[in-house]
């Protein structure tokens, strides 16, 4: 714990803990709308805006924000009139995103290390701007998908009936856009763009498999982000490891580890049921 009293790995672990609890806040309505993989067609598109930044020479962070905004904005515009599946629009992120990422930091004077630190993480190099960004920004996604979960939750169950409620699909499917290209720029520095994606996934997934219902599983998703989130610095403080990669294996082994025990009890319960001893009641589903 004595390297915690340094002021750069408490910046690590105060912009670690913000991105822990946010990333699987959004995460939720991505994984309810079957879009789960969309983190890392954005992270490729913020990779082009952190090319852009590092040519310009400004803020690769901020310049990162901006095109991943506009490029999911983009994306959603063209899925919502039909004009391509959804696969196709992830496609189109992916390979776009890549490639002027490339192009952009080829360009440029930026070494492989300054790369690797937005594919990989880099939660040690985080600056007081750094984070003050991250605080903020992480904050505001944060307080956005607790204030409309929902409207958020009735567009990403079934947006017909939304629709028909009276609620704006588009703007809050716009809203889903944006939140995600925040999500994942202000993520880059502790995972890198590469893992932030299952950042936002891992944790919502682990938590299916023990609860019951919308709030429920979030609220259990928001716990497991932060406890891989602050679990991932201290094992990288400590092993001396990468913090983005110890952050998501320690997200993958709560996955598991829960995964094995929600088997041994359904295995358990089945067991009892043909034995003839009634099983516990199962909880009732409340979407919420």
């Amino acid at each position: 714990m004595e390297l915690f009293q340094y002021p750069y790995m408490q910046r690590a672990l105060i912009g670690a803990l913000v991105i822990g609890l946010a990333a699987p806040a959004l995460g939720i309505y991505l994984v309810q709308r079957r879009l789960a993989l969309i983190g890392d067609g954005v992270g490729h598109v913020a990779l082009t805006g952190v090319g852009a930044g590092l040519l310009l020479n400004r803020s690769p962070v901020l310049v990162a924000v901006v095109v991943a905004t506009l490029g999911a904005v983009a994306i959603e515009l063209v899925r919502a009139r039909g004009r391509t599946s959804g696969d196709l629009a992830l496609a189109l992120l992916f390979y776009g995103g890549i490639a002027g990422g490339v192009m952009l930091v080829g360009l440029s004077d930026a070494t492989s290390a300054n790369l690797n630190a937005y594919l990989f993480g880099s939660l040690t190099t985080i600056s007081p701007q750094d984070l003050t960004t991250i605080v903020v920004l992480g904050a505001a996604i944060l307080v956005t998908m607790l204030a409309l979960r929902p409207a958020l939750f009735a567009v990403c169950h079934d947006e017909e009936y939304a629709r028909v409620a009276g609620l704006p699909v588009r703007a809050l499917n716009l809203l889903l856009a944006v939140g995600t290209a925040v999500t994942v720029t202000i993520a880059m520095r502790a995972v890198g763009v590469l893992l932030i994606s299952a950042l936002m996934v891992v944790p919502v997934a682990t938590a299916q498999q023990v609860t019951r219902g919308f709030r429920a599983t979030m609220t259990a998703a928001m716990a497991l982000g932060l406890f891989a989130a602050g679990s991932g610095v201290w094992v990288a403080a400590n092993a001396d490891t990468a913090p983005g990669a110890s952050v998501v294996l320690l997200a993958i082994a709560s996955f598991l580890a829960v995964a094995v025990v929600a088997a041994a009890w359904r295995a358990l319960r089945r067991r009892r049921a043909e034995a003839g001893t009634p099983a516990p009641e199962p909880h009732e589903v409340v979407l919420r």
